[in-house]
């Protein structure tokens, strides 16, 4: 059975809820999509109280600190705690810039010990790192992996996962777009963020056929939006979904 569980439904500003973040499973299997600090008290306040150690991988759609602010301390839990890298799947354009434009500035120095010098550290001491492609799916363990480009600040990719015959679709942030809308549309459950500026606004994907509506799910909401007036179903901070 593939499974998702709402880690987080909020936005960026977001006083109510943690930022927008998934649990994705399927047969004892998890990989975590995006992921913002705090992430460990976010995993143990899940309904399984989940770890770090529970997850495969991490699938990071984009570098907004509130989809992978988490990243430095799921990294060092790694390093330090469980003693091996953490594996981590991203867009090319996304691992690009992951290093020097957001993990570097606390990651790249280690010191041994008090009485000895830092080390110099890169992205790859602490991570596996695997790309995404556009082209192709990816494998990861039982889930496979899709990705397309979305319309935002900066590179961020959509996502398809299959595993078994069932097949989940998230938008990641993204403006309204309706070749996004058909590509998902492919999935049994889609999930798609809506948000006021550069992201989709509500009323658009409120006008879509009621078939589509049926199997989607809103996340990445403000605190302002009204989740009982929405004719589209809206995750909750903790739900697990059966795709």
């Amino acid at each position: 059975m593939l499974a998702v569980t709402a880690l987080g439904v909020g936005d960026a500003f977001s006083a109510l809820h943690y930022s927008s973040c998934l649990a994705i499973e399927h047969d004892g299997e998890r990989i975590l999509i995006d992921c913002p600090h705090p992430i460990r008290k976010i995993l143990r306040e899940s309904g399984p109280r989940l770890d770090v150690a529970d997850f495969r991988a991490v699938v990071l759609t984009h570098l907004h600190a509130d989809h992978c602010s988490g990243l430095e301390g799921w990294g060092y839990f790694s390093f330090f705690a469980l003693k091996k890298k953490a594996e981590l799947y991203a867009h090319s354009l996304v691992i690009d810039r992951l290093w020097p434009g957001h993990l570097a500035a606390g990651m790249e120095q280690l010191m041994p010990a008090a009485d000895q010098p830092a080390e110099a550290k890169e992205l790859e001491d602490y991570f596996s790192v695997n790309q995404l492609d556009l082209a192709e799916a990816v494998q990861i363990g039982p889930f496979s992996v899709e990705c397309r480009r979305t319309i935002h600040h900066v590179p961020t990719t959509a996502l398809r996962i299959r595993a078994g015959d069932r097949c989940l679709g998230y938008s990641a942030d993204t403006a309204f777009d309706e070749g996004l809308i058909d590509w998902l549309s492919e999935a049994d459950l889609i999930i798609h963020e809506t948000n006021f500026g550069v992201h989709t606004p509500y009323e658009k994907l409120a006008s879509l056929p009621e078939e589509l509506r049926g199997r989607m799910r809103l996340i990445h909401y403000p605190d302002s939006f009204d989740i009982e007036a929405s004719n589209i179903a809206c995750l909750r901070q903790g739900q697990r979904v059966d795709v």
